[in-house]
Formats: structure tokens, C-alpha cells, sequence
């Protein structure tokens, strides 16, 4: 390497000239990998609550939060939160409710948060300690986004801790970059954790509609680096809400949920988003656009027809056969979560019957000349781009058959997606690469969340080296 670029590669087997040798040990050699959609302070902060994952109703949710709080010392102060996380109430019998909370936890300020963040779950006490009274203390959307920023937090201090502690275990894993879609001031943020010390990623500082004004002011770029940050910042898109989410049942279909009475929640009409679109195109600000539903994505192509400016549209979970080929022709790419096929597979099949071999159609997509950019959506999924790899070319997280095979992608296609468009690694590329322990051609797709990594580089630099 040589200024952070790859300035040879040599055959295996032939004499290593660096000042660092790392040994491969059969495994391979690869661009580094981005996971192209997480929230890292979310992400970092879940890493440290109770997790309900696999709870199979309210009850049982509460009684897993009760049971992991056994031998635990209580809490310090009567206002100190208990936080869990990772609860999916898309196919529970019953219904969350402070009530439950309180009788288990009385007079404990709890507060749950689903696994596609998009519903929170509040105990009275919780609810008394921010100032809010609600008949069942269960939030979606926007109220949850409130109430999520009205909770009490650790300091910048920690927080800014546990978010580079979460970038080492990324880099860990072979990821180089990250594309943080944060609602705060990432460009802010991360700046300040770069004064507290280098990174073991380089992230792309998405741009909440809040921050978008203040982005403008101070002459901030898709994709430019910002300055003083060594090139490890840029500037990223500006994220805008279209719809909801599935597990909350509020992603904005064309057909409405079977017994729901509804086709989801449209966050922002299509005469509402193209001006904030045609704003930030105008000052060199791409919009990526959330949106899970087929009508939902309908709008937002839509939108992007109109604005004609490049962008990307954020899940893109369900979408019409006839809305494929617009990705493509008006040049939005599309971030995908493969990881949430196998986890959504049973949900989707309630209340988007007939409809999911259209669902997380990452092979349609292919076909239509749609170019996938591959995240986690941390901490909805773990922050692993290998457990993505894995899920679009199996289509299946467990035991049971390949969720629509059809959909699955070969892994050379996986691995490009994952990996912010690069296949191989050739002289001149900027020197971020992962060493695998073994080639993951030679695995079966069930076993590459496993693989091992033998060493990340950033630059050129180790961000991680196995012991």
C-alpha cells in the first residue's frame, strides 16, 4: 500500500515486501465491506438493553423483562429507566399495554422499543416521568420518534464510547464504511468522535429533514468529504419518510391489511415531499427516501420523476412489478436489508397475502437493471453485512425452505452489493479491504455469517486483526 491505495498484488505464495504481513491461511482477499444503512448511536445503545427478540406475546415479553431482571441490583434512583429492545408485535395474540407493565414492574419507569423502531411502549411511570398521559402507552411513527428523543439518555461522553466501541466490532466483521442514518446531526456528532479518537470505519453523515436547512447553510454535498476529518466523513443523503413499516402495519400498500381496515399511514404526501426534495437537489443534496409499501414506493419514483435528481429509496420492501424498471430509468438505487426477508417472512404472509413474491424481490430487482446497496438497518438487524450476504442468497434465516427462491441472488452479486459496487481488488483502489479466513465461495450459504476475518484495513491501516 501506498498512500492508502493498493499499489501491487502479488501471486500467492510470493514474497510479501510490506511492512505488515498478514496471513491468509487459505481465506481471501476482498474490497472492504459498507453496510449502506444503520443507526449507529440506536445500534450502540441496543446492544445494552434487555432484548425480547422471539417473545411470542405481550405476556411473554414482559415476562422475559422480568426474568432477565432477576439477580440484577435494582435500580439507583426511582427515576432510572429500564430499557429493552428487538419486540415484534406483528403476530402476537395479544396487544401491549402499560397496564401489563405496570403490574409486573410497578411504579418502574419502562420503556420497549420494537425491532423496526417504529413502535415504542411506555409504562405509567415512564410516561409521568416525560410529561405524557396515553391510554395504552404504545407509540408508532412520529409520536415514537418523540418520545424516543423526549427519553432520558446517557452523556455525548458515553454515548460517543459505545458508538466507536460498536465501529471496532463492525470492523471486526470486515466492514470498512457505514452509512449512518442517525435522526441527530451526524456531520456534528461524528465530528466530535473524531476528536476523540480515529474511527475504524468511514461514515457517510446522513442528513435528517431537520438538519436540512442548516446542511444548505453551511454548503454540505452529497458525497463530499468534510473538511477536517481526514476523509473519513462525507456527506450523505438527506433521509425522507414516505410511509411506515410492516411490523407496525403502517407501510402504505395499494391493497389494504386483511382485517385492518387500513393500507397503512402515507407520512408524506407526494405535493409535501417533492418541494423538500427539489430544495435539497438544487444544493447538491440527494434525498433517500423510506419506503417499505408498493404504494409507498409508487410515490417515491413518482417524486423522483418529477425532482429528476439521483437518490435512493430506502427498503423498497414490497413494490409493483410494473415499478421495477423506473429504478433503473430515473437512476435511484435501491438500499435493501436482506437480512429482513427471513425475519419478516411470516409476518409478510399475513398481511401481504398474494403479494410476497414481490416482496424483498432482490432478483427482480437485478433483472430490472436496479443497482442494490446492501445495509443492516442496525439495530433492527445486527450490524454483520454477512448475515445479509447470506440471507439473498439463501432466502432463509433458519431450518424451514428458501422463502421464495426465486428472489435469491448469487453470491457474487450479494457480495458487489455489499461491498458499495466493488467485485475485486485491483491496483489503484483505495487500500479499505477485509481478509476472510476462508474463500466464502466455498461455503454453503447458511455458514457465511460465520466466516472469519482474519484482518480489516482502512486506508491501509488495521482496524482489526485476528489474535
Amino acid at each position: 500500500m501506498v498512500d492508502g491505495r493498493v499499489a501491487s498484488i502479488a501471486a500467492t505464495g510470493e514474497r510479501a515486501d510490506g511492512a505488515l504481513v498478514v496471513h491468509g491461511e487459505g481465506g481471501s482477499l476482498l474490497p472492504g465491506l459498507v453496510d449502506a444503512h444503520v443507526h449507529m448511536l440506536q445500534w450502540a445503545g441496543a446492544r445494552r438493553r434487555i432484548s425480547l427478540a422471539g417473545a411470542d406475546s405481550a405476556v411473554a415479553a414482559v415476562d422475559r423483562l422480568v426474568t432477565a431482571l432477576e439477580g440484577m441490583p435494582g435500580p439507583a434512583r426511582p427515576d432510572e429507566f429500564l430499557f429493552g429492545a428487538h419486540f415484534g408485535d406483528g403476530l402476537w395474540p395479544d396487544r401491549p399495554h402499560k397496564d401489563l407493565l405496570e403490574r409486573a414492574l410497578p411504579g418502574r419507569p419502562v420503556a420497549l422499543f420494537s425491532n423496526d423502531l417504529h413502535t415504542c411502549w411506555l409504562s405509567p411511570a415512564a410516561l409521568a416521568l416525560i410529561g405524557r398521559d396515553h391510554p395504552s402507552g404504545v407509540f408508532t411513527e412520529k409520536e415514537c420518534m418523540e418520545i424516543t428523543a423526549a427519553l432520558p439518555s446517557a452523556s455525548a461522553e458515553v454515548q460517543d464510547r459505545w458508538v466507536l466501541e460498536a465501529a471496532d466490532d463492525a470492523a471486526a466483521r470486515g466492514v470498512t464504511e457505514v452509512v449512518d442514518f442517525e435522526y441527530a446531526d451526524t456531520v456534528a456528532d461524528w465530528s466530535r468522535r473524531l476528536r476523540l479518537r480515529t474511527p475504524s470505519v468511514r461514515v457517510s453523515c446522513v442528513i435528517a429533514r431537520f438538519a436540512l436547512d442548516g446542511a444548505i447553510e453551511r454548503r454540505h454535498r452529497t458525497g463530499e468529504v468534510i473538511p477536517g476529518s481526514e476523509g473519513l466523513l462525507k456527506v450523505g443523503p438527506c433521509k425522507l419518510f414516505v410511509d411506515g413499516s410492516l411490523n407496525t402495519r403502517t407501510a402504505y400498500c395499494h391493497d389494504p391489511y386483511p382485517g385492518q381496515g387500513s393500507s397503512g399511514e402515507l407520512v408524506s404526501p407526494l405535493d409535501e415531499l417533492v418541494p423538500v426534495m427539489r430544495r435539497a437537489a438544487r444544493h447538491g443534496i440527494h434525498p433517500a427516501l423510506h419506503a417499505i409499501g408498493d404504494r409507498a414506493n409508487t410515490i417515491a419514483l413518482d417524486a423522483f420523476a418529477m425532482v429528476g435528481c439521483p437518490g435512493r429509496i430506502e427498503h423498497a420492501q414490497l413494490v409493483r412489478h410494473e415499478d421495477l424498471p423506473r429504478f433503473a430509468e430515473l437512476g435511484v438505487r435501491a438500499g435493501v436489508q436482506p437480512a429482513h426477508a427471513p425475519d419478516d417472512r411470516d409476518v409478510a404472509e399475513r398481511y401481504w397475502p398474494g403479494r410476497t413474491g414481490r416482496a424483498y424481490a432482490y432478483a427482480a430487482m437485478l433483472a430490472a437493471g436496479v443497482r442494490l446497496e446492501f445495509g443492516s438497518d442496525a439495530p433492527v438487524s445486527p450490524l454483520d453485512p454477512w448475515n445479509g450476504i447470506a440471507s439473498a442468497v439463501a432466502r432463509t434465516g433458519d431450518d424451514r425452505p428458501a422463502w421464495h427462491a426465486e428472489q435469491a441472488i448469487p453470491l457474487d452479486a450479494a457480495m458487489a452489493a455489499a461491498s458499495g459496487g466493488r467485485t475485486r481488488v485491483r491496483v489503484g483502489d483505495q487500500a479499505d479491504l477485509v481478509v476472510t479466513g476462508c474463500d466464502p465461495r466455498e461455503l454453503p450459504a447458511r455458514e457465511l455469517p460465520g466466516i472469519p476475518i482474519r484482518a480489516t484495513l482502512l486506508a491501509g491501516r488495521p482496524t482489526f486483526l485476528a489474535g
